[in-house]
């Protein structure tokens, strides 16, 4: 029986690690990847100690030779390209436009765009030529509906969002599936900062709760699931019903 092999990227912390443990529980051999290798070995530790198969390649994917070799590592220690990828790692900056750093800006759009731009032309190619497998981005709803202070954070994540679109055309006849998961308000160690701010943010929303990041995991492993086999191109909504109101 051939084993799903995911590299799951940012998945030390929050929605990646949540979405690392469901998908190790779930029989998915996982490569997480990220910064900071202890919090990565923990991570790894407890997919292990659960029955999973799991190792760790740091990475901080910053540039195109950082998410090619992403790929090659994460290739090399499984021993098979993987055919699941979950682009997850992002640099979040809040900022209004006029006081906005440059550096800021390139960190912004290099994690969240350039990285995952790199990451799928590594290894896409190698799922449509076995003829199958499954990408998801995760985007954010400040995509969609303009937040004070995140513009550059929700322009490179619409544009993630087209990509999505675009790579789901160039990779689905050969049987590659390519989605995002676009959540809404979750408690986080990188949203911790927002305080009080999150609640807020989330009380504008139909359900009126902040996520969890297990709610966000579950919508992507679907995605990546047989389940899905029909679902490609699209942006899944896990935000309580914010961008519906």
């Amino acid at each position: 029986m051939t084993v799903n092999t995911a590299l799951i990227t940012g998945s030390t912390s929050g929605i990646g690690r949540a979405t690392a443990l469901l998908l190790g529980r779930r029989g998915v051999r996982v490569v997480v990847s990220g910064r900071d290798p202890g919090r990565g070995r923990a991570v790894v530790d407890e997919i292990r100690s659960a029955g999973g198969e799991a190792d760790f390649v740091a990475a901080d994917l910053r540039d195109a030779e950082s998410a090619t070799r992403l790929a090659h590592d994460a290739t090399a220690i499984t021993g098979a390209s993987p055919n699941i990828l979950v682009n997850n790692a992002g640099v979040g900056a809040i900022a209004p436009t006029a006081d906005f750093r440059e550096e800021d800006f390139d960190a912004v759009f290099a994690t969240n765009l350039k990285g995952p731009f790199f990451l799928v032309a590594a290894l896409a190619p190698a799922m449509a030529e076995r003829g199958g497998g499954a990408i998801v981005n995760v985007s954010t709803m400040a995509a969609r509906i303009a937040l004070p202070g995140l513009s550059a954070y929700g322009a490179s994540k619409a544009a993630l969002e087209l990509l999505t679109k675009s790579w789901a055309a160039e990779f689905g006849p050969a049987g590659v599936r390519v989605n995002t998961v676009s959540p809404g308000p979750t408690r986080t160690p990188g949203t911790e900062g927002m305080g009080d701010g999150l609640d807020q943010l989330a009380a504008g929303a139909p359900l009126g709760i902040v996520a969890d990041p297990h709610d966000i995991a579950t919508a992507i492993a679907f995605l990546v699931s047989d389940e899905a086999r029909f679902i490609t191109g699209a942006t899944i909504d896990v935000d309580g019903g914010r961008t519906a109101v």
